[in-house]
């Protein structure tokens, strides 16, 4: 019985020292770098990483720059960590920055490299600089705005993000360079004259390769077809403003004569904000739906030319066309496309109103 005891404190002894030794490569946050940013160029055949590392000094945050280059981005970041006498840890990274002629070239071998090394966050933000790297970065240091998690706010939706802005992180990249029928839009900043950044509008990538830019108007269609909430978008006619505040979408996919055709309908309630005159709600919602209406053929004029499907419209047909032929989609199915679009819209005059109504109570 004593020497079942005795096994017993032995083993419970011995399980405490293995959780205890669980920890013995940890590092001291002091003892590490916490890079919010990476950015990315290429030149001749090496890439350029850059880190974007806060650091406070005397209540202030600081942000320092630390650059390499090499054949390979991990290779770059090793000589960036070997000339540190901190460790670099990547995990907190939130945006990559991407230089657009490097998006232009192709992201694959990027995106897939940060797959497989599991180093970054696959939910980290990726972003096309409209400009070269390092002055947009030496720009951003000049504004007087708080930068630390600037770039990272602006695509949060619990911080700055618009409806009109386009969201794209590692894995949805990685997921449409491998994907038959869904291609994916990446939003494009430039420095700005008043702020860190200037958003003008969305790189359409496909295959893994920017082939196409859009306008912030039509990727606020990219985002409601891809059921992301318009809700806080302005728009502005001849004879009034109004406020989108919900989107819903309904649609019909077939195919006649091998020939795909989709039927789509968008519902949008909206709120009148500022009106010149006194028009009517019927010239109201004719101004809203036609105005709409020509930006969304602006947009899939665009997109169907580049063969890109970044609306994802294939994947209502996935279970319509042959699996063996939905390699062809982009190539034989949607150049033929037929797209009948319809916007439905509601205008909801009391929505603020009653709810400012319901605060006062």
């Amino acid at each position: 019985m004593n020497s079942i005891k005795s096994s017993l404190q032995v083993i419970v002894l011995l399980s405490m020292v293995i959780t205890l030794s669980g920890c013995w490569d940890n590092k001291d946050i002091n003892h590490r770098t916490l890079p919010l940013v990476m950015a990315i160029s290429k030149q001749n055949d090496e890439y350029k990483v850059i880190l974007q590392d806060p650091e406070l000094d005397q209540n202030m945050i600081k942000l320092n720059l630390i650059s390499e280059t090499g054949k390979t981005i991990s290779q770059a970041v090793d000589k960036i960590s070997m000339n540190k006498e901190k460790q670099i840890d990547l995990f907190h990274i939130k945006v990559i920055l991407i230089e657009k002629k490097l998006a232009q070239q192709g992201l694959k071998d990027i995106i897939a490299g940060f797959m497989r090394n599991g180093e970054i966050s696959l939910k980290a933000y990726v972003v096309i600089c409209d400009e070269e790297i390092e002055k947009y970065l030496a720009n951003e240091k000049k504004t007087t705005v708080p930068k630390q998690a600037f770039v990272y706010d602006f695509f949060e939706k619990n911080a700055g993000w618009n409806p009109q802005i386009a969201r794209a992180q590692i894995w949805q990249i990685y997921r449409s360079i491998y994907s038959y029928t869904n291609d994916i839009a990446i939003p494009i900043i430039k420095s700005g004259q008043s702020s860190p950044c200037d958003y003008i509008g969305s790189s359409v990538i496909r295959n893994g390769k920017m082939v196409e830019q859009i306008t912030s108007d039509e990727t606020l269609l990219y985002n409601a077809f891809n059921k992301e909430s318009t809700q806080g978008k302005i728009e502005v006619m001849d004879h009034a403003s109004v406020l989108i505040v919900s989107n819903s979408m309904k649609y019909n996919s077939e195919l006649v004569d091998n020939k795909p055709y989709m039927h789509t309908q968008i519902k949008l309630k909206v709120v009148v904000l500022e009106t010149k005159g006194n028009p009517s709600q019927t010239l109201i919602i004719q101004e809203l739906e036609k105005l709409i209406t020509e930006r969304f053929q602006m947009l899939f004029s665009k997109i169907q030319k580049s063969e890109a499907d970044i609306l994802g419209i294939g994947q209502r047909f996935r279970t319509i066309i042959p699996r063996k032929d939905l390699q062809n989609w982009r190539t034989e199915y949607y150049p033929q496309l037929k797209m009948e679009l319809q916007f439905h819209t509601d205008i909801q005059n009391e929505g603020l109103i009653k709810m400012r109504s319901n605060l006062t109570k």
